[in-house]
């Protein structure tokens, strides 16, 4: 809820239009990927260069005989936990606790609940700046807790996870059970970057935040969730400043 505008917004048709465009954009104008934007935080002065949107031509979503299943890097992840749930495939029950699309599960090697995007990927593909669309298998990627080793400025376009075959009454108690610890322990009914800090290794962020004293300090209209200490908020006027500096202070 906080942020300034793109200078230039791209939503591209398809993948065609999408290397097409990028053919011919200079190569000194930065270009910036969002997806569904759920942990990430706008500065207020916006964001320079082009910001490129994958819509609904890039969210395709499909299961194979193999219960392998392919998806979208505009797809969201609960779209795919859902439709694993429906083909009774089992092995991606996290994804329903991730508030994002598959771009950035792919970007970030997003995980929640035992599991993470790196133990069910199979393989990747994406764009590069100048429009060639490159396969990689996921040893490939470098990835690891909160990171991946591929070059920052390439588009991911699609991704193909393992699954294996379930009960879709189980797979669905399981995606249950992820929605209500979700409720119970994070602030998902306001406006919130998702969990802020990386854990350290050998220690969870929101103790060290907790034991340091920053649970529900606020700064403007900022504040660490009194509900998880690692969760920032916008209590309803905060500006980008605020959530940053607030950050800077834990």
């Amino acid at each position: 809820g906080v942020g300034g505008p793109a200078e230039v917004m791209f939503r591209p048709a398809d993948r065609d239009d999408l290397a097409a465009f990028l053919a011919v954009l200079d190569a000194d104008i930065p270009v910036t990927v969002l997806g569904v934007a759920s942990n990430i935080i706008i500065r207020d002065g916006g964001i320079a260069g082009v910001v490129i949107r994958l819509g609904r031509e890039f969210a395709d979503i499909s299961a194979g005989e193999d219960l392998s299943v392919t998806a979208g890097a505009a797809a969201l992840d609960m779209n795919v936990a859902l439709l694993c749930a429906e083909r009774e495939i089992t092995g991606l029950e996290f994804l329903s606790g991730i508030p994002g699309s598959i771009g950035g599960a792919l970007r970030m090697n997003a995980g929640a609940y035992g599991r993470e995007t790196k133990d069910a990927l199979i393989r990747a593909s994406y764009m590069t700046r100048t429009g060639e669309i490159v396969s990689v298998e996921a040893g490939d990627m470098d990835l690891a807790y909160r990171h991946c080793g591929l070059p920052s400025d390439i588009i991911f376009l699609e991704a193909v996870f393992a699954g294996s075959r379930g009960e879709r009454h189980t797979i669905e108690t399981r995606m249950t059970e992820i929605k209500n610890a979700r409720s119970a322990s994070q602030p998902i009914r306001t406006k919130t970057g998702g969990s802020t800090f990386a854990n350290p290794e050998g220690y969870k962020a929101w103790q060290l935040i907790d034991a340091a004293g920053g649970r529900a300090l606020k700064l403007g209209g900022a504040q660490m969730s009194d509900m998880h200490a690692n969760f920032m908020i916008n209590t309803g006027n905060a500006t980008a400043a605020d959530l940053e500096r607030l950050g800077e202070k834990i």
